[in-house]
């Protein structure tokens, strides 16, 4: 792949990975805070979800410019796949994904954690593994 199709590839999944953390921060300011948790567990779990989703887009990014196979169209996205190939290619990612899946994907979405801390520092880790990618 050329320096231009790399550039052209990582303005494309950066947009959309940014756009996404966008979407999740707007989420979770319709979420209220009160003292030092968030009010509405439905917009912090939406938060949670759209901001996980956006790491994927980053990740996949990534897997692009390493060459690393895609998942196969309309398969559903797991979390093996990425472990496995992170494994290969960049540990500190990998522990990087592994902070966001737990506090963002199952803390947060799935287990409706509302704390302002904790889900901050998962946006915050987010936001270094699609800074990986910036064009």
């Amino acid at each position: 792949m050329s320096i231009k199709e790399q550039t052209l590839v990582k303005e494309k999944y950066y947009n959309e990975a940014i756009r996404y953390m966008g979407n999740a921060k707007e989420n979770l300011q319709k979420a209220g805070k009160e003292y030092n948790c968030y009010k509405d567990d439905k917009y912090v779990k939406s938060a949670c979800g759209i901001a996980y989703s956006g790491v994927l887009k980053a990740l996949d990014c990534y897997f692009i410019l390493k060459e690393i196979p895609t998942q196969k169209k309309g398969k559903r996205k797991s979390k093996e796949y990425y472990t496995m190939n992170l494994t290969i290619l960049d540990k500190k990612i990998l522990g990087d994904f592994n902070a966001v899946y737990e506090v963002l994907h199952l803390s947060g979405y799935y287990d409706g954690l509302t704390n302002v801390k904790i889900i901050n520092a998962g946006f915050e880790v987010a936001y270094e593994i699609i800074e990986r990618i910036k064009p």
